[in-house]
């Protein structure tokens, strides 16, 4: 069994807020093409999945290496099967105009951060955004979670991506307040 599953299995998910997050939920909100290709990787229980069903979103895909919390998404969306993905994001093919990032970066080991950078350039259609919130404190090699900074992000992505924000979330939840930057990655 993979450490993941065994997370979910033994409900070792201090991360899962049980609902979609605030800063991605307005996000979600500001969204206007109902039929642009989503993708969510690591996307665990996968609240974001069903605000964007119940919003009528209808191209969004999920991928997670964990089982479990993939089957509680398809007991409740029914009939979207064939949307969520069980296997490693690093291995997904196919082309998405939004990915939306909400704790699968902060869960890889730092050193796989460059590796995710480029796989979410080669599945991102051309001006393809990739959106969401990266955790603000200082990397350390304990975790998940793993950290990191303005600094260290610009890094990383500047390289493929162009910044079109990248800020304190003015609206995270109250336990990661002053520890969540909203972003909004274009790519170059």
């Amino acid at each position: 069994m993979n450490y993941w599953e065994e997370r979910y299995l033994k409900n070792e998910i201090g991360w899962d807020i049980g609902a979609v997050s605030t800063p991605l939920k307005e996000y979600i909100d500001q969204l206007t093409n109902k039929a642009c290709r989503i993708l969510i990787p690591g996307v665990g229980n996968g609240y974001e999945f069903d605000y964007l069903s119940q919003k009528g979103f209808t191209n969004v895909f999920v991928v997670d290496i964990a089982a479990s919390p993939l089957q509680k998404i398809a007991e409740r969306n029914p009939g979207k099967d064939h949307q969520l993905i069980h296997g490693d994001f690093f291995e997904l093919t196919g082309t998405f105009d939004l990915i939306l990032e909400q704790t699968f970066f902060c869960a890889i080991f730092p050193t796989m951060r460059e590796d995710y950078v480029e796989k979410i350039e080669n599945l991102l259609a051309p001006n393809g955004k990739i959106a969401g919130l990266l955790f603000d404190f200082p990397l350390t090699a304990e975790g998940p979670p793993f950290g990191g900074s303005v600094t260290e992000y610009e890094a990383l992505f500047l390289k493929k991506f162009r910044i079109k924000t990248m800020e304190k979330a003015h609206n995270s939840i109250k336990p990661r307040q002053n520890k969540e930057l909203f972003f909004i990655f274009e790519k170059k």
